[in-house]
This record gives structure tokens, C-alpha cells and sequence, in this order.
């Protein structure tokens, strides 16, 4: 096999690791359970996939982004490397063929979503696959002292009782002390190691800004900062109002949330990424995985739950090295709205049993029943049909999650997927009543191959414009075929799903743990005052807020955030202030040191420093007899 070296060079095209990197990969290559702590952008991922490749075996990588989980697995088939990823959103017949080709097919890379882990099938197939590193990806979720538990990661300690001698490398941007340690903790590390960056990013100015109009405060920044952004809001329709009065303001912005459609996110994506687009207004579906290097700004108009959340966004600007700026608008309002966050996200106990109670009506879910399944859940027509509030609903489900009850997995993107059912020589057999059949037929044998062996992802309007068929020809051709037995044609669709992890209970036996609850709340309030602190704060530099967050107890100030560069424009009106006050007692006649420090009201220290700055500046001469006058 190659060196890691050799891999990094061949397959991704470096001649050397970032910081950190290779000590990771050593760390992992010599069997050590490995936690690394690596800020956005800083090429996790390169951290296991090198020495995956640079030795025999496979990789299992726990995620729970299905998005950032498609693109990875995408890279890697694109440099002509084995890796798929199972997730709740495929079917059983999906999910089985893709377990066989990881244990047929030498496969590198298996990508899981963390629920998969609690399923019976992946278990008994994982047992025969050459896995030889385990990685958890956003490993903070395994923590419930983390912004973002996640109960379906506590699955993985299966993978350590499967693989009891294969190192586990947990990833993740940001980790308070308390965190790093229940992450090792639930991992049930060996002598694990610790590799953490700081989390000072010396190109990034933290800027802080009050203001009752935020739009135009937001307007007026952009103007005067050049280059790429992006600016994060909490709400869809906040994102599409403010893109929208941003390019009535001559600014190039467009708007991205994750209720668009893949390829409209795609298209705007690209069009920021090529420079087409200046600024991307956009919630926090926006980033993951986006690598643009020349952002010069990222702006929050609406304050985040927490300084996790807010690192992590503010980490995607300035990955070139060059100074980029980080903006917060505040108004005085925020902290009123960022405190009632607390009690929508954490709903009444009765209501989350009165969600779960109609969420199995809803689904025609019988009591008893349900277990291991996946259903259909359209989370908007669930709120309408029972009259419920959006954001409470949403929690409720979130809080059943963290419960155990359920998954509610949100906003599933399934591509379209074909397989040839039917012979070669069947399909010469076509009906001659509709010449579409064999039209549409045509155009995806000549568009897609492996379609006799395997589901293929197909693209309707690459079809539509490649062969000039109308779209809903298309789909109707494909329905047709299947109902044939021709072929097997899964359309797409986008729609949340609930997963029930245990059968359906009714209510009065529903049980909200206080760790899904009373705790969590507590450590949201925490957190939500940590954001208070530094949004509102007036007397400490902002990046040393963050960096004492995580744990980095000895951060100094950074000296180049709002409140850094306000206190040196104190510091320097405060020395004008000092020379003035020297200058105007020598113009009356020569004093001594003494005089001077008794009778100027500034600090003796201060007195003395910018007598001898004057002094060596030719403004201020000394006698022989110790005493000073001007010097002209």
C-alpha cells in the first residue's frame, strides 16, 4: 500500500497536510481512539479517508447531514474510489444491496445515518465487512451536554462491541470541555487522544453592531466591505425578503434554504461560488460542505442560539487567510426574542404527548404497531390538519426524538432511480400502441449504464432537454413500464419521515427523560446567555468570549475585533490627552518628573511612558539637573 503522503498527493493533489492532519491520521493508523477537534474548513475528512486509503479494510462514517453525505460519497466515486452511504431514506431492497456490495465488492467508505446503526440487518451484514477505522462525523450530537444531541448516536457503541479493536476517530468543530469529555466518554475510548487548533482565527475581525434598522445597517456594510458573503437569518421567507431588498439596493444577492429544490440549490450555489452572485442570504441549511475560499463577510441579522452555531458559520469566511469580517446586528429586542427561543423549544409535556399521540393517528399508526417503520410525514399538512403552532410542533417532535420514541427526520431528497426489470430481448417486445414507452426507454439506456444490475439514479430534465421529451411524458412513460414489470421506476420526492424506534404507545405511558428535557432546557438557557454575553457585552474583546467558551481559559485579547480596535482608539485619544497635559506645564516653565506626576491627573505609569516617547521624539529635552522643558 502507499504512504499517507503518497495517497494526500494522488488522490486529493497535496504535497502536505494541514495543521494537525497527519498527527490525526498517525494517531488513528497506530490503532488510538482519536477525537480531533478541527474548525470548519479544516479538512476533516481528509483526517480518515487518507489512511483508509492507504491501507487495506474499510471505513464505516457515521453522519447525520444526508446532504454533506451525498456530496462526500460523490468526491470520492468522482476519484475513482468505492464508497456508498445507506440512510433511512432508502427502501430495504435498496439497503440490502448496497450492504452486499460492502461486503462483495471492496467497497472503502460505507456511510451511515446514525439510526441505520439500531437496525438488525446492517448489524448482521456489518459482521462480515473488513472494517478498520470508525468514524464519527459531528461528534458533538453523542453528547448531551452538545448544541445538537442526537439520542440515534448513542447507537454507536453497537459499532464498538461489533469491532471491539478497530480505533474510532471522532470528528467535530466545535467541543466545550464538557462536551470532549462525554464524547469520549460514550465512545468508551482507550487511552484516547485529544488533537485540538485553537479557536483563534487571526484573519477574522469580530464585529459587533446595535442597531434599530438592520436591513439598512446590513446595506450600508456591504457597501463598504468588498468581495463575497454571506448573511444568515433564522426564517425562508426572511431569506427570499432581505435577498430581494439587498438587489433593489444594487447589491447581487440571491436567497437559499433548504426547502428549495436540489437543482435550484445547486444553480444558486454555483452562481455564488463562480462570483455571479455576491451575496447568499440563507438559513442555516446553507455551508455545510461549502468550501468557497474568498469569503470576505459573513453577517448573522438574526443572533443564533448558541456561540457553537455562531463559530461554526463564522468559520466559512476567510479560508484563503485574508482578513474577512464576522458582523452580528443586534437591537435591543434580541435578548427578549432569543429568551422565548427557551419556551418554543421546549413545549409544555402534555403537548409532546398530544403531538405523538396525533402524529400516529396522523400516520395510521396502530397502537403496538409501528416498530422499525418508516412513514411519509408531511410535517405542514400535520400543523394545519390539527390547528398546532409550527415552531412548539416542530420541538415536540425533537424532544420524542431525544426521547427515544421516534425519528423525525427531516427534508429527504430522493433522487429519481430506475432498474431494467425486463430481458434485452423483452425489451424488443414493446407495445406498439404507445411509442412513447420505447421513446423514454431509449433515451435512459442511452443515457445511463449499470441499469440491469443495480437501481441508477436518473435526472428527468437532463432526459427532457437532452432528447426534447416533454417531462410528464417522462414520468407517465416510467410509471407505464413499471406497471409492465419493465422496468422499476422510484420517482422523486422530498418529504420528511418518522421512524419509529419503538412501537406506538399511548400517551398516558409516555415518559419525557429529564436528559430530553429539564436538562437540555438548562443547557439551552446557558447557552443562550453565553450568546447574550457577547453580543451585548461592552467591556471584554469578542473573540476571547468564544475562545474561553471552548475552554481556551488563557485567550488573550485578539486585538483586532470591534471592542479590540475601540480600546486602542481609547488608548490613543487617552495618550494625546497625556502629552498635552505635559506639554502645556513645560510651556510654563521646566518641572521635574515628580512635579509632573503629582500634579497631571493621569496614571503615574502612563505620565512617565509618554514623557520619555516625547522626550525620544525630539518634542521634550532633560538637564543635567534631572528637569524638563520643550525643547523648542
Amino acid at each position: 500500500m502507499m504512504g499517507i503522503h503518497e495517497t494526500l498527493e494522488k488522490y486529493w493533489g497535496y504535497k502536505c497536510f494541514r495543521e494537525l492532519q497527519e498527527e490525526i491520521i498517525t494517531s488513528v493508523m497506530s490503532g488510538t481512539d482519536t477525537l480531533g477537534l478541527l474548525p470548519t474548513g479544516g479538512g476533516k475528512s481528509i483526517t480518515f479517508q487518507v489512511p483508509t486509503m492507504a491501507r487495506d479494510g474499510m471505513a464505516i462514517v457515521v453522519t447525520p447531514i444526508i446532504s454533506l453525505m451525498k456530496d462526500q460519497v460523490d468526491n470520492l466515486v468522482g476519484k475513482g474510489i468505492k464508497a456508498t452511504y445507506i440512510h433511512s431514506g432508502l427502501t430495504l431492497g435498496e439497503t440490502q444491496r448496497t450492504l452486499d456490495k460492502c461486503v462483495f465488492g471492496n467497497y472503502k467508505f460505507l456511510y451511515i445515518s446514525p439510526e441505520r446503526i439500531a437496525s438488525k440487518l446492517f448489524i448482521d451484514k456489518l459482521r462480515f465487512m473488513p472494517v478498520k477505522l470508525i468514524v464519527v462525523d459531528e461528534a458533538h450530537c453523542i453528547s448531551q451536554w452538545g448544541y445538537d444531541f442526537r439520542p440515534s448516536f448513542l447507537n454507536i457503541a453497537t459499532l464498538r462491541e461489533v469491532f471491539p479493536d478497530v480505533p474510532v476517530l471522532a470528528l467535530t468543530a466545535t467541543a466545550t470541555p464538557d462536551v470532549v469529555g462525554d464524547i469520549m466518554d460514550k465512545l468508551s475510548f482507550k487511552n484516547g487522544k485529544v488533537f485540538s487548533k485553537s479557536f483563534a482565527r487571526n484573519n477574522l475581525v469580530y464585529v459587533v453592531r446595535k442597531t434599530d434598522d438592520k436591513v439598512a445597517q446590513l446595506i450600508d456594510i456591504l457597501r463598504k466591505v468588498p468581495g463575497s458573503g454571506i448573511v444568515y437569518v433564522r426564517s425562508r421567507a426572511r431569506s427570499k425578503q432581505i435577498a430581494e431588498e439587498l438587489a433593489r439596493n444594487g447589491i447581487p444577492a440571491d436567497f437559499y434554504h433548504a426547502g428549495l429544490d436540489n437543482e435550484d440549490k445547486a444553480d444558486r450555489q454555483n452562481k455564488w461560488k463562480n462570483g455571479q452572485t455576491r451575496i447568499i442570504v440563507a438559513t442555516n441549511a446553507f455551508g455545510m460542505g461549502i468550501d468557497k475560499p474568498d469569503v470576505r463577510i459573513v453577517a448573522h441579522i438574526d443572533i443564533p442560539n448558541s456561540l457553537e452555531e455562531y463559530y461554526q458559520e463564522a468559520g466559512r469566511a476567510g479560508r484563503d487567510g485574508k482578513k474577512s469580517y464576522i458582523v452580528m446586528l443586534v437591537k435591543n429586542t434580541d435578548k427578549a426574542t432569543l429568551r422565548k427561543r427557551i419556551s418554543d423549544s421546549f413545549p409544555d409535556k402534555e403537548f409532546i404527548k398530544k403531538v405523538y399521540e396525533r402524529v400516529g393517528n396522523f400516520l395510521n399508526v396502530p397502537v403496538e404497531g409501528g416498530y422499525n417503520q418508516v412513514y411519509d410525514f408531511n410535517f405542514v399538512l400535520f400543523c394545519k390538519t390539527f390547528k398546532y403552532p409550527v415552531i412548539p410542533t416542530h420541538s415536540a417532535l425533537n424532544i420524542l426524538t431525544k426521547s427515544g420514541y421516534i425519528e423525525f427526520i427531516e427534508e429527504i431528497d430522493t433522487q429519481s432511480r430506475v432498474m431494467i426489470l425486463a430481458s434485452k430481448e423483452e425489451l424488443y417486445n414493446l407495445p406498439d400502441d404507445n411509442p412513447n414507452l420505447d421513446i423514454v426507454l431509449q433515451a435512459i439506456l442511452r443515457t445511463y449504464s449499470g441499469l440491469f444490475a443495480d437501481y441508477v439514479f436518473i435526472n428527468e430534465e437532463l432526459i427532457s432537454s437532452r432528447f426534447k421529451i416533454d417531462t410528464q411524458v417522462i414520468y407517465d412513460s416510467l410509471l407505464a413500464l413499471t406497471k409492465m414489470h419493465i422496468l422499476h421506476y422510484v420517482p422523486r420526492k422530498r418529504t420528511p419521515y418518522i421512524y419509529y424506534t419503538t412501537s406506538r404507545e399511548l400517551p398516558r405511558y409516555i415518559v419525557i427523560p429529564r436528559n430530553a428535557y429539564e436538562t437540555l432546557r438548562e443547557k439551552m438557557a446557558n447557552r443562550i446567555d453565553a450568546v447574550i454575553q457577547y453580543a451585548f457585552n461592552d467591556d471584554t474583546c469578542r473573540e476571547q468570549i468564544i475562545r474561553r467558551y471552548f475552554g481556551e481559559t488563557d485567550a488573550a485579547p485578539c486585538g483586532h475585533c470591534d471592542y479590540c480596535i475601540a480600546q486602542k482608539q481609547r488608548q490613543l485619544h487617552s495618550t494625546k490627552d497625556v502629552a498635552d497635559g505635559i506639554m502645556y506645564m513645560l510651556s510654563l516653565q521646566p518641572r521635574t518628573l515628580a512635579e509632573m506626576l503629582e500634579t497631571l491627573s493621569f496614571p503615574k505609569e502612563e505620565i512617565a511612558n509618554v514623557l520619555s516617547r516625547l522626550v525620544n521624539e525630539g518634542f521634550v529635552k532633560i538637564s543635567d539637573d534631572e528637569t524638563y522643558s520643550t525643547a523648542r
